[in-house]
């Protein structure tokens, strides 16, 4: 069992947060609003005891319609699923099922709103004791049970992804590693993962620059990272900048470089990293506190880009009239290939989101191929496993730009994971998230 009992905390306190942040996770807020709620004593345990009842809410779901005829109300339906989702399965509860139920029923009491329901959540998780067995079995044949998504989810991944679909689920059910990048333009790799070995953290190499250690750990406390050795982020989403640069322009050319939706700037500062000084980097973002991050970050590496806080579908707002060789474009989409990490998503999007944001990729791809140089590149990528996301968008747009060229890319990366030890044809090696890549060139007018 992966026990939470390190902490000091009583389970019932961290029971009654992480069933008020699943309401307002239900109610359309994120995960992460919701665990910025938490005080900040609660939130560690309470952020792993949340992620765990997310990836089995389907299940828990299900098996509460067989306890209760009706839904209760949001906050003790949320204590109730809370405890279902975490105690359903033993092998992998987090502390032993009849634990799990007395706390639930603690943390009820110890909540002025939910003390009236006290006696019926207690009634309704005794008899789940008794009968978890049969009730298990007569949830069984469930979608939601079954693959802990939507419905119309897994029907979306069995259309675009006939033959993956359920390993595609069954590494979004699992939790994600911790992945970094290394900065090899001021330390090599294999230096960096010795240096963590000597202090007792252990790694696997992944992709060309990624780390992924074995036990995950605070930022604070791996060697590097304040000194901007290091930076986390996934290895799926490590191939942006690499594929947008390479063999772009012969070595010491400077280069004119655009992220157009780069907060929280970890694409930005990676092209930062694999570009000679005097190239020119450009980071957009609609959303001002998130171009703080950027700048944050930016800070962090030693390296310099000119943030702008603006819509890049906006041109005229921000550009300067002069073409970039090189524009990346990680469009808002769906997340979906990111479910991993944030398992809110997969319940707070609805399947009316994607052509919403299909529309916003699209208009965007529009709006900015104009600020291409004439053989220059754009990277157009997201962190989506759905074609009306990826594949489709790009196809349409080669389609109706007759000077647009799909180079080699690396299409739709399914995500993999170790625990589940499935490995994907035509995804990377090791384990990583789900993204899409189209890589576009610019031909020269005729």
């Amino acid at each position: 069992m992966n026990d939470h009992k390190t902490t000091s905390v009583p389970l019932w306190q961290q029971l009654q947060a992480v069933a008020q942040a699943l309401a307002q996770v239900r109610r359309g807020v994120s995960g992460t609003a919701a665990l910025d709620a938490v005080p900040s004593s609660l939130r560690p345990g309470v952020q792993a005891l949340l992620f765990q009842a997310l990836r089995q809410l389907g299940r828990a779901q299900a098996l509460r319609a067989q306890l209760a005829s009706r839904a209760p109300a949001p906050l003790p339906d949320a204590l109730l699923c809370t405890a279902l989702a975490l105690a359903w399965d033993p092998e992998n509860a987090p502390y032993e099922p009849h634990t799990l139920v007395n706390q639930a029923v603690e943390a009820a009491k110890n909540t002025r709103s939910l003390q009236m329901q006290a006696n019926f959540l207690n009634a309704c998780l005794r008899r789940f004791l008794r009968e978890r067995d049969a009730l298990v079995k007569a949830t069984d044949n469930d979608v939601h049970a079954q693959w802990n998504h939507p419905e119309w989810w897994v029907k979306r991944l069995q259309k675009d992804h006939p033959e993956y679909w359920q390993d595609i689920l069954r590494a979004n059910n699992q939790a994600a590693p911790m992945t970094l990048r290394v900065n090899t333009s001021v330390i090599s790799r294999d230096a960096l993962k010795t240096d963590w070995e000597n202090h007792g953290l252990s790694s696997q190499a992944v992709g060309e620059q990624a780390l992924v250690l074995t036990q995950a750990h605070g930022v604070r406390d791996i060697p590097g990272f304040a000194e901007g050795l290091c930076s986390v982020q996934d290895a799926a989403a490590q191939c942006a900048a690499q594929m947008l640069l390479k063999d772009l322009a012969p070595v010491g050319q400077a280069l004119r470089v655009l992220d157009a939706c780069a907060a929280p700037g970890g694409k930005t500062a990676h092209l930062l990293e694999l570009l000679n000084d005097k190239s020119e980097v450009t980071a957009l973002d609609i959303d001002p506190q998130r171009c703080e991050r950027i700048v944050q970050n930016m800070h962090r590496i030693g390296r310099a880009a000119k943030v702008i806080a603006a819509d890049a579908a906006q041109t005229k707002t921000w550009w300067d009239g002069q073409q970039f060789d090189a524009i990346l474009l990680d469009a808002p989409c769906t997340a979906s290939g990111i479910v991993r990490r944030h398992p809110d998503v997969r319940w707070l999007r609805r399947e009316a989101d994607i052509d919403k944001l299909a529309a916003i990729q699209k208009n965007l791809l529009k709006q900015l191929w104009p600020l291409v140089k004439p053989g220059g590149r754009l990277l157009y990528c997201t962190c989506s496993v759905f074609r009306a996301e990826g594949e489709n968008q790009a196809k349409t747009f080669v389609e109706h730009n007759t000077n647009a060229r799909l180079l080699p890319s690396l299409g739709h990366l399914r995500p993999q994971s170790r625990a589940t030890s499935a490995v994907l044809t035509d995804n990377l090696s090791g384990d990583h998230d789900g993204f899409y890549y189209a890589l576009l060139e610019k031909l020269p007018a005729s």
